[in-house]
């Protein structure tokens, strides 16, 4: 485990609509929320900017690397409120035509960018009329991604990533594991908390996961329930619905409290 220090973490839960210029001030005052209740570290949830009940509204919104004004305002939100900010997702430019990457976008508090994860995992679910293939509209990145901030490492991981285990396991021993999320209420409902808080206890670490979390405009609804994790398993806030905030405190000696007394990463036999 790299070193830390003490930090304070946020996670913002979002209703997005399909108006992104709505959502971009959403998100704004959220930020601001966090940062006043102390955070260090912002999160925000998968596609923040925009979610329609037109699956290819995306591609009318896609930036290329580096430039657009979703990528613009995630690099003045971290600097104007100075924390570092966890871009939820955004559609960016994929290789192939009529696609796009899921990304998460990482910001310091200077507004310099420190890290870039493009969704390895695409959602896929049928149960009755309810239908998602993400495979359709998205193309799935191939790289683990860790950055160092000031709690130390982080991971980074988005929604479906978190039926992977293996995906955490190969980010290392991180103080910290990140998951923006638009979890349906269906799969949420049954699965959500129990799969946060193992992945909790089987790294050992923190657990933020920020989500979006009501009725959408067009009827969709998601789970929500942002949570904070400690790393014995404990949650320490959430939100169950609704736009908000929840903060809570990494804690390193917590880290190694409970690595020390059961050092179960260290007794591991495969990799």
């Amino acid at each position: 485990m790299t070193s830390s220090q003490a930090c304070r973490i946020a996670a913002v839960q979002m209703v997005s609509g399909p108006d992104v210029a709505a959502n971009l001030a959403e998100a704004d005052r959220l930020i601001g929320e966090a940062a006043a209740a102390g955070a260090g570290l912002v999160v925000l949830p998968e596609y923040f900017p925009l979610i329609s009940t037109d699956e290819r509204a995306k591609l009318g919104i896609c930036e290329r690397d580096g430039e657009g004004p979703i990528q613009a305002f995630l690099k003045d939100a971290a600097c104007r409120h100075q924390v570092w900010l966890v871009g939820g997702s955004c559609p960016l430019a994929a290789d192939v035509p009529d696609k796009v990457r899921n990304s998460t976008l990482v910001f310091d508090d200077t507004g310099r960018r420190v890290a870039r994860y493009d969704k390895i995992h695409l959602f896929g679910f049928q149960q009755g009329l309810e239908r998602y293939d993400e495979s359709a509209t998205i193309e799935a990145g191939s790289d683990v991604v860790t950055f160092e901030a000031p709690c130390g490492s982080v991971g980074l991981s988005i929604c479906y990533d978190l039926r992977f285990p293996e995906i955490f396991r190969a980010m290392g021993e991180v103080s910290l594991i990140v998951l923006p999320a638009a979890f349906t209420y269906t799969t949420g409902r049954a699965h959500w908390e129990v799969l946060l808080r193992a992945r909790a206890i089987e790294n050992q670490c923190y657990v933020l996961a920020s989500a979006q979390g009501g009725v959408h405009a067009g009827g969709r609804r998601t789970w929500g329930d942002s949570l904070i994790i400690d790393p014995w398993g404990e949650v320490l806030a959430r939100l169950a619905e609704g736009p908000g905030v929840v903060v809570a405190d990494i804690d390193p000696a917590r880290i190694a409290e409970v690595r020390a007394s059961l050092p179960a990463l260290k007794h591991r036999k495969i990799s």
